[in-house]
């Protein structure tokens, strides 16, 4: 199709003329997106670190390759971030040094043949990750080639997530890496602007983006197309949901500033945790036997390490669900909860809050910790048999490898086996002074 074509009014086009047209125009934009990457791969390369006041970002008045970018084209931030990451792949090595990225060659060729878009290259990228010693630099290269030969008519999220399933069912056993790497990376901050609104900016690790998900989607599923209630007291939220004046990012705003406040207003000596859990976690029976696999958060592809499945069973209880030889659910047991509302009563009176040393977390930010570990050793539910711990350290119990003694009334946290490091035992006192003679 010739550019003559194309400025042809597209009023007048029928509708498969049309599509045509928007299918020919971006054939041709990925041709131009590809020179484009290219461009913007050497000026972060002249524009790099070790370069200092004489890179070609600096000497023009840039604090980035982005940036500068950004303020030549117009593009957003992200779009500079991904013409610079798929430009930089573009680019040649420097003279006797190998290809920096060799399992990103079937994507490379895709973008220099503009049968592959900017995006749809970063997004396969970023999802693959890099070779390690569970993931050669050969299956790597492998599933790149696959997920070019699919990306047509796939969007760049899709791809993008399509990458990471890849990656996690080709490397389970990288999966727990890959999580702690995504967790270390969080964060969230506030920025004060001049007009007196405060910016919030932030990542969230998928287990925590899960969390906070299904807090907003109860809030604005309704306006969303969500699921309808029959019930009259659901029925009747839903509609006041959609009869509100406030627009969905302010219910969103509104009720995240509501979450901070009713904690801030929950008593210390109450423990949180009793209802449904608001995230399930999916994970076979046999993969929790033996030690082998991964999980998955309900509603998210992204998969997570056993160790954070047998964390949320160690808080939530698990509910056995049995499937027939053609994927039915055939049974769904109870649910086994580890600790009942008594006696999670009973272990905020005893620990008050959370037990690891010099914590000052209360009860009403602790979650039930088993240190007989329910999952693999079906341990007792017994309140001797369990401690309050905030999420940061029971996620450093389960995540990374330490564990929890008892003796008589007294507790002590045991870190890994690291070398060159004497396994000593942590005293984990009771905030209470009641709480050492209680079991006595």
């Amino acid at each position: 199709m010739s550019l003559a074509v194309l400025t042809a009014p597209v009023s007048s086009l029928s509708d498969d003329a049309l599509l045509a047209e928007q299918g020919a125009l971006a054939a041709e934009r990925r041709r131009v997106d590809a020179r484009f990457a290219e461009v913007a791969g050497e000026i972060a390369r002249r524009s790099r670190r070790e370069l200092g006041i004489r890179g070609l970002a600096v000497r023009k008045g840039a604090r980035s390759p982005e940036e500068l970018i950004q303020r030549v084209t117009g593009v957003t931030g992200r779009e500079a971030r991904s013409l610079t990451q798929v430009g930089t792949l573009l680019g040649d090595p420097p003279a006797g040094e190998p290809v920096a990225t060799p399992w990103l060659s079937p994507v490379v060729a895709a973008v220099r043949g503009g049968d592959l878009g900017v995006a749809s290259a970063d997004a396969i990228r970023a999802g693959l990750g890099e070779p390690s010693a569970t993931m050669p630099v050969e299956t790597l290269t492998d599933i790149a080639r696959r997920l070019v030969a699919e990306s047509g008519g796939v969007g760049a999220d899709r791809l993008a997530a399509k990458a990471r399933e890849e990656r996690d069912a080709a490397d389970e056993a990288g999966i727990a890496e890959r999580e702690r790497a995504r967790r270390e990376r969080r964060y969230l901050r506030l920025l004060p602007q001049w007009d007196g609104m405060t910016k919030v900016i932030g990542l969230l690790d998928p287990e925590s983006a899960a969390l906070v998900s299904d807090a907003f989607d109860r809030v604005t599923s309704p306006r969303r197309n969500g699921p309808r209630f029959v019930d009259p007291t659901e029925k009747a939220r839903e509609e006041a949901i959609i009869a509100d004046p406030r627009t969905t990012d302010q219910l969103v705003h509104d009720a995240f500033v509501e979450m901070v406040a009713v904690a801030g207003r929950a008593d210390e000596g109450t423990v949180f945790g009793v209802r449904a859990p608001a995230v399930r976690v999916h994970v076979r029976g046999e993969a929790l036997a033996l030690r082998e696999g991964a999980g998955r958060i309900e509603g998210h592809t992204d998969a997570v390490s056993l160790e954070t499945v047998e964390r949320h069973a160690c808080e939530a209880g698990m509910i056995p669900i049995g499937f027939d030889t053609d994927g039915q659910v055939v049974n769904v047991g109870r649910d086994q909860r580890l600790f009942t509302k008594r006696q999670r009563i009973g272990m905020a009176a005893r620990d008050g809050g959370c037990r690891f040393h010099d914590c000052d977390r209360p009860p009403s930010w602790t979650e039930a910790h088993h240190i007989d570990e329910f999952v693999r050793h079906r341990g007792k539910t017994d309140i001797a048999d369990g401690v309050l711990l905030c999420r940061f350290h029971h996620m450093l119990v389960h995540n990374e490898g330490w564990r929890i003694v008892r003796e008589r009334a007294d507790y002590f946290a045991v870190p890994p086996p690291s070398p060159g490091r004497v396994r000593d035992r942590m005293p984990m006192p009771a905030r209470n002074p009641l709480g050492s003679s209680l079991l006595s």
